[in-house]
């Protein structure tokens, strides 16, 4: 492929409207993950209770912040952000002059801060020589067993949908929407239910997120017992015991 887009995903971009205004710290107040270090990061925007609103990957350019989203919650996510922003001198906005490019293999763009064999990832101008990716990185990615998106993990708590696994969230940083509950979770280590990719076959119909009968593959919300070892890939295997 000449240029692999993924066109299910959209990039917002932050900027700051005025000197003194950071749209890095702003967000940094908000997502689960450190954004102040490198980039790209994998974060979440939370619930108060901990529960999964958006996931998203985190990009700097210059004194902005891009955020690398699914399209179909864009403006949702665009409308949540500007709560936060009160009084701030900030503009939050789709930038749809930027499209989210994928590579299973290539050595163009960042390897995706999840998980590095997922491959690469890159923001760039949209061209008209694009090239849908988005059926053969849904492939990939389930075949790794990541869960992604609102579909998959909306409305689940932060650390069920494997996001520490999945370099998600920081223990470190200081507060963000969603923290105490996450926190209390993982000093507890108490999760009980995770994300898998299952055969669809296998899947349990009362606790499937979403399926994919052309792939032969579902997402369940499963009880951490119930997980056949089969069924965890190994970057998951280690967190269940």
């Amino acid at each position: 492929m000449r240029n692999p887009r993924l066109f299910a995903r959209a990039v917002l971009r932050v900027s700051p409207l005025e000197p003194g205004e950071d749209a890095g710290a702003f967000l940094q107040g908000l997502l689960t993950q450190e954004i102040a270090g490198a980039l790209p990061a994998y974060a979440g925007l939370l619930s108060a209770q901990g529960k999964a609103l958006f996931d998203m990957i985190v990009w700097r350019d210059g004194a902005d912040m891009l955020l690398d989203c699914e399209a179909i919650v864009a403006d949702e996510l665009v409308k949540r952000l500007s709560l936060y922003r009160l009084r701030r001198k900030l503009s939050i906005a789709r930038d749809d002059t930027l499209g989210v490019y994928w590579s299973a293999d290539g050595e163009q763009g960042d390897p995706d801060p999840r998980l590095p064999a997922l491959g690469q990832r890159w923001l760039a101008a949209v061209s008209d020589d694009d090239t849908p990716a988005d059926e053969a990185w849904l492939a990939h990615r389930l075949s790794l067993g990541v869960a992604e998106g609102r579909a998959e993990i909306g409305d689940l708590l932060w650390l069920e949908t494997n996001a520490a696994e999945l370099n998600g969230v920081s223990f470190t940083k200081g507060c963000y929407v969603g923290q105490e509950n996450t926190a209390r979770m993982n000093w507890r280590a108490k999760v009980n239910r995770r994300l898998v990719v299952v055969p669809i076959a296998a899947s349990d119909p009362a606790r499937q997120r979403a399926a994919y009968p052309d792939l032969g593959l579902a997402v369940d919300h499963a009880r951490v017992e119930n997980i056949a070892p089969a069924q965890a890939p190994a970057w998951l295997a280690s967190a269940l015991g």
